[in-house]
């Protein structure tokens, strides 16, 4: 066996932008302009296709490995860890509408009385920037 890392090729912009995100990490909470951290991700909705093992004393539950694929969905995820905030959205689908909508709700419901929302994203395709209310 032999261990392995990964050794990263970053680039000076790179490594602004990560300064810029510490930086930003780093100041005190302000509810008026809070740092929300924002990520999606699709999972893999699996259901069984046989009937576990019946339970016995001193064994755990046994599930047969095979299973049946029941789709997908994706989930949309806001955390702002400095106010103990978290929200996870489901959704069918993950397009730029989809998107769009958890960013309306973002401004609209989770946080109206912001004068600014600065949100940390870690997908290059996405708009990206300030929300202003």
């Amino acid at each position: 066996m032999k261990e392995q890392w990964c050794i990263p090729e970053v680039s000076t912009e790179f490594v602004a932008a990560m300064e810029d995100v510490l930086e930003l990490y780093a100041e005190p909470y302000d509810a008026k302009r809070p740092k929300v951290n924002f990520d999606e991700s699709s999972k893999q909705l699996i259901k069984e296709s046989r009937q576990p093992l019946p339970v016995r004393p001193g064994q755990p539950p046994r599930y047969d490995y095979e299973y049946e694929r029941g789709g997908t969905r994706n989930l949309f995820l806001f955390t702002e860890p400095q106010a103990g905030f978290r929200h996870v959205n489901v959704t069918e689908q993950r397009t730029m509408i989809d998107f769009a909508h958890q960013m309306k709700w973002l401004v609209d419901v989770a946080y109206p009385e912001a004068e600014v929302i600065r949100l940390v994203m870690d997908n290059l395709n996405r708009a990206q920037g300030r929300f202003f209310v």
